[in-house]
Formats: structure tokens, C-alpha cells, sequence
């Protein structure tokens, strides 16, 4: 696959640890498909997928389910889950996320409120395989260094152009806190 300017994209691919529930399931199908090395693991929450080189893990589940099922369930395994994975996303699907599903996910926002958990909507199985595989691979480390690199050369490259970074130099006021009189 050649990329405009030249460049070949490379394809991502990693181990990827996926609990035992998903076995036979689409997103497990889709994640070998991308050639992804897939692990089954029965020690890992169901409906987890985690991407351990990157440090991030997933756990799926479905609008509809939570909703039909009491609150202390899904909310005891979300919170098992995140106790577990320092870097977690919750893979909330459903096909419409309508006002049931809103105020699913804002319940669950509140209840972890503070924690490391974030939330992610998606409609079908390539809605989820994509956004996990972007967030792992831009996870991953030679993506981050990489990402880090370019975010240091853009605030290098604002700061050596911008006419407000002149200015406050000019003026000093970059380096001397302001004080009162």
C-alpha cells in the first residue's frame, strides 16, 4: 500500500490477549484478520481485550445488555476491570446509542467519575476494532516516542515563530512572575 509523498504505510500489528467469552466471536475474527498474534486467556475478565505491549486494555459490552440487567452487575465488573487495568476503556456498543444508552453511559460516568476509565460509544464490530487498534498503536512505544518527538518540535517551532512568544520575551514577562505593587 503505497501512502502519498512516497511513504509505504506499514501495518501494526501486536499480541493481543482476549478473554476466552470472545472466542469465535466477530471482533476476535476482525483483530486475527489484522494480523494481530491472538491469545485466549480464561484469567482475564470477560469480554476483555488487552493490548499488552501497548498497556491498554478493553472491556466490550452492550448497551442493551446493561440496560436489561441490574446496575450493580455491570458496575461491579466495570470497576473490577479498572482496578485491574491502569490504562482502561470501556467498548460500550450499540447499533443506536439513543437516549437509554446516553444515560447509561452517563450513569457510569458518574460513577467513576475520577478514575481511569474512559468511555467509548461505537456501533459495530469495525467501529471497535478500529479505535482500539488506533488508541494500542498509538500507545504502543515506538508510536509515542514518535508522537513525542513531534509534539516537541511543534512547541519548539510556536515558540521560535509566534509573535506572542516575542513579545513576553521582549517584555521578559516569559521568565519574571507577575507581581503586584
Amino acid at each position: 500500500m503505497a501512502e502519498s509523498g512516497g511513504k509505504e504505510k506499514i501495518k501494526w500489528t501486536t499480541t493481543v490477549i482476549i478473554s476466552s467469552s470472545l472466542k469465535g466471536r466477530e471482533i476476535a475474527t476482525a483483530l486475527e484478520n489484522r494480523s494481530h498474534k491472538i491469545r485466549y486467556s480464561d484469567s482475564v475478565e470477560n469480554g476483555s481485550i488487552i493490548f499488552s505491549l501497548s498497556g491498554v486494555a478493553f472491556l466490550l459490552m452492550d448497551a442493551k445488555e446493561c440496560i436489561m440487567s441490574p446496575e450493580e452487575l455491570y458496575l461491579a465488573k466495570i470497576e473490577k476491570f479498572i482496578n485491574i487495568h491502569q490504562n482502561s476503556f470501556l467498548v460500550l456498543s450499540a447499533a443506536l446509542h439513543g437516549p437509554e444508552e446516553w444515560k447509561l453511559i452517563f450513569r457510569i460516568q458518574q460513577r467513576f467519575l475520577g478514575s481511569n476509565l474512559r468511555i467509548l460509544p461505537v456501533h459495530n464490530t469495525v467501529n471497535a476494532i478500529n479505535l482500539m487498534s488506533t488508541i494500542a498503536k498509538t500507545a504502543s512505544k515506538p508510536c509515542i516516542s514518535n508522537i513525542c518527538y513531534r509534539m516537541i518540535t511543534a512547541k519548539a517551532y510556536i515558540i521560535e515563530q509566534s509573535p506572542v512568544w516575542k513579545t513576553l520575551q521582549k517584555i521578559k514577562l516569559n521568565d519574571d512572575p507577575i507581581v503586584p505593587n
